[in-house]
């Protein structure tokens, strides 16, 4: 049963989650429908995505929450001593084990245990997190005897447990148990328009924290901030924000103010693509409308020039010609057609009427020899760009509408391609 907006509203409140992404408010739903079960869950997403939160929203919404929760990141605790800090270890265990330690499994007994960062947990470690999911029993270091615990395992992860699974770094079995119940967290460049109430929340605690006035973001700036991958999430966004309000003299920043604190290479890196991801996975639909209608325009192109060659010809000048070659290169100009395939085995060729039997005597008539080149799939992708953008008169919207591609990917390729659009 899904949430209705008020009791999700309440819980953001109630946690400080900020955003209206559907993504988003899939991960909370599946959270508060888990938190009654002791069901283990894996939460997956990217470094700084929020994915903390989960965790504490399944404990304090269970039977456990007056029970112990602690939130262990595995990933900072060294391999030769994570097996005594997960399941405690005997007076005498090693050098230095002066006394000896319940734990955390002993000490959460009967609580929640958020395991961050599981996929860094070596592989014995591994076999012995098994054994306590299936059976609730472990061994301390250094000791034969058992014990037993009731523990909650909430795990998170921003590794690709499939990969380090094939690359044989982390236990099949393990992960099909922790897996019971899946929680993705999506990543900030997926959230659409929730970049910009983030950067108003951190904004406004930056000014009540500082005593200063909030910095906040003209139209073209919240555009910006939607069009950047935002590869270190919300936790990025966060530092940024704050950097801005303390550096920055202005409290409305534009998107040449914000371009300084971007720099090129998270630029060049950081536009995703039109559908918001970064997987890898591409369309080519828009890019094949795209080159269609640029191949038509240049067989309009090449009639234009052949005509200005003819009418050259008939001009009473003599120029001489340093290399003969290029005689005979301008004697076979547009005989040759200019081939572009597309995928599909979708292919389209331009060519020229053939002009034959010319002599040399009418091309050294000639006030200039052009040679016309096959282009790049990119060439005429970025030439396309500057006639919309030069027929709209620097109208992005109106533009892309030309194109036949959405404005989000006309700004990708305008910055991929360094087009000045001033």
């Amino acid at each position: 049963m899904v949430m209705n907006n008020s009791d999700l509203q309440n819980i953001k409140n109630r946690y400080g989650v900020i955003g209206r992404s559907p993504l988003l408010d899939r991960a909370l739903d599946v959270a508060i429908q888990v938190a009654p079960t002791d069901l283990s869950v894996l939460i997956s997403g990217e470094s700084g995505v929020g994915k903390e939160v989960i965790p504490k929203i399944i404990h304090n919404n269970s039977a456990r929450k007056h029970k112990n929760f602690f939130a262990i990141n595995c990933g900072s605790i060294p391999e030769g001593t994570i097996d005594s800090e997960l399941f405690g270890h005997e007076k005498g265990a090693f050098t230095g084990a002066v006394t000896e330690r319940e734990g955390y499994f002993g000490t959460a007994n009967g609580g929640t245990l958020f395991l961050d960062e599981v996929g860094e947990l070596p592989l014995a470690t591994q076999a012995r997190l098994l054994r306590v999911l299936e059976t609730g029993e472990y061994i301390r270091v250094g000791s034969s005897e058992v014990r037993k615990t009731d523990v909650r395992i909430v795990a998170a992860t921003n590794v690709n447990l499939h990969n380090a699974i094939k690359e044989r770094r982390f236990r099949e079995d393990l992960y099909y148990r922790l897996n019971t119940i899946p929680i993705s967290m999506p990543p900030l460049r997926d959230r659409g328009d929730d970049v910009v109430l983030l950067f108003r929340k951190f904004a406004a605690d930056i000014s009540q924290k500082y005593g200063m006035p909030a910095i906040r973001l003209t139209d073209d700036a919240k555009q910006l901030l939607m069009q950047y991958s935002w590869p270190g999430n919300i936790r990025q966004l966060k530092n940024l924000t704050e950097q801005i309000s303390v550096i920055t003299r202005e409290r409305e920043i534009t998107r040449e103010m914000l371009l300084q604190y971007i720099t090129p290479d998270e630029q060049q890196g950081g536009l995703v693509l039109a559908n918001g991801s970064n997987t890898g996975s591409h369309t080519y639909e828009n890019e094949r409308e795209l080159l269609f209608r640029v191949l038509f325009d240049l067989r309009s192109d090449v009639a234009s020039l052949k005509k200005m060659i003819n009418e050259s010809q008939n001009q009473n000048k003599n120029i001489e010609i340093a290399r003969p070659e290029v005689a005979t290169a301008g004697s076979q100009l547009f005989e040759q057609s200019v081939p572009y395939s597309f995928p599909g085995d979708t292919s389209i060729s331009i060519s020229g009427k053939r002009q034959q039997n010319r002599s040399r005597e009418e091309i050294e008539n000639a006030e200039e020899v052009v040679e016309v080149a096959p282009m790049s799939m990119k060439e005429v992708e970025k030439r396309s760009i500057i006639q919309a953008l030069e027929h709209s008169r620097g109208r992005r919207k109106k533009a892309a509408e030309q194109l036949g591609i959405s404005e989000r990917t006309l700004y990708r390729k305008i910055r991929e391609y360094d087009i000045d659009t001033q």
